[in-house]
């Protein structure tokens, strides 16, 4: 069941809805990291996943539903802001590992986060819970979920002080 029905009972769509955010999210991080390593636009990229990868079935499993305006909020945020975000990233690491020199899957992972942070009404609190799950599905058996939490915790104190 990949979309909202109208038998549903308000928790279900409650609980989708929140599925298809955080699906949403996760694909960011990964249209994000195309972006970069393959050297394409946020607008091919943006239609590729819009038109192939959200609720694509494969051999492996079906792929989750996201939500598309979630979706494109997200790159648009990342893309227009990403000077903004990188300096608020190098803030928050250690001077010997600048964003250049981190994972460039962590690097995706914090401009999508960065963009959210400074771009949406949803609490920080609740844009770190979702990306350290984003990190962990990517690195799930590495440390990468608590340095994204010490990352974004610093990158959201920094760009919205007042929710602290």
């Amino acid at each position: 069941m990949s979309e909202i029905t109208p038998d549903m009972t308000p928790d279900e769509k409650r609980a989708m809805k929140r599925r298809m955010k955080s699906a949403a999210r996760l694909y960011a991080v990964q249209a994000l990291f195309q972006m970069e390593a393959a050297g394409q636009t946020v607008d091919k990229v943006q239609v590729e996943f819009e038109t192939h990868r959200f609720g694509m079935v494969t051999e492996e499993g079906e792929f989750s539903e996201a939500n598309v305006d979630v979706f494109r909020s997200l790159l648009e945020s990342a893309v227009n802001n990403q000077a903004r975000i990188d300096q608020l990233t190098d803030r928050a690491l250690v001077a010997k590992w600048p964003l250049g020199r981190i994972d460039p899957t962590l690097r995706a992972l914090f401009r999508a986060a960065g963009g959210e942070l400074i771009n949406s009404a949803t609490p920080p609190k609740v844009v770190i819970t979702e990306f350290v799950d984003v990190a962990r599905a990517f690195f799930p058996d590495g440390k990468e979920g608590g340095f994204v939490n010490a990352v974004l915790d610093h990158m959201a104190r920094e760009a919205k002080p007042e929710a602290f």
